[in-house]
């Protein structure tokens, strides 16, 4: 799954400005329709963790991966509530956050392997997590019973993030 990003001559995305309005997002049950899987708190809380690391793509004009079936159900229905989610991405992102399935529109572009594209979720992980807050994202499929689950390897994040550690001690 990609989605478009940010266009020279765009407002940069505050990630603060994404914190507090995911925080204060109030889900309606449709939201949910698709994506059933128990206990639900725990999808709202992946939803919750893409939606900010989705604001730290947009500002670093990147794509990102998703690494849960069962967030990416949820997100499928909070689009279909386009009221609510045009005037969420407005006031979190400065502009509409378009959802590009595979193979359709600007997710053509070559924006590398899905293996890269999670990495560089887990990069918007470093960048958005509170401190000591755990990602869902990665294995939340599996705690949530999706058949066929995805999710990205424990040992695939910690690679990244020891090499943003390398990086950022340079």
């Amino acid at each position: 799954m990609a989605f478009s990003f940010t266009r020279p001559g765009k407002q940069r995305v505050d990630l603060r400005t994404v914190d507090r309005t995911v925080a204060a997002l109030v889900l309606p049950e449709a939201i949910f329709k698709t994506s059933p899987w128990q206990p639900r708190e725990l999808v709202e809380t992946g939803l919750r963790q893409w939606l900010r690391c989705c604001g730290a793509a947009i500002r670093d004009d990147q794509v990102i991966g998703m690494p849960s079936h069962a967030v990416d159900e949820a997100w499928h229905g909070f689009i279909l509530c386009t009221q609510l989610y045009a005037t969420f991405c407005a006031q979190a992102y400065g502009r509409f956050l378009h959802h590009f399935p595979e193979g359709v529109g600007e997710s053509t572009q070559d924006h590398g392997t899905m293996v890269e594209q999670l990495g560089r979720t887990v990069v918007a992980w470093t960048l958005v997590a509170r401190p000591d807050e755990e990602c869902v994202l990665w294995d939340l499929d599996r705690k949530v019973g999706v058949e066929n689950a995805w999710g990205v390897d424990a040992r695939h994040v910690a690679a990244v993030e020891e090499q943003l550690r390398r990086t950022s001690s340079i």
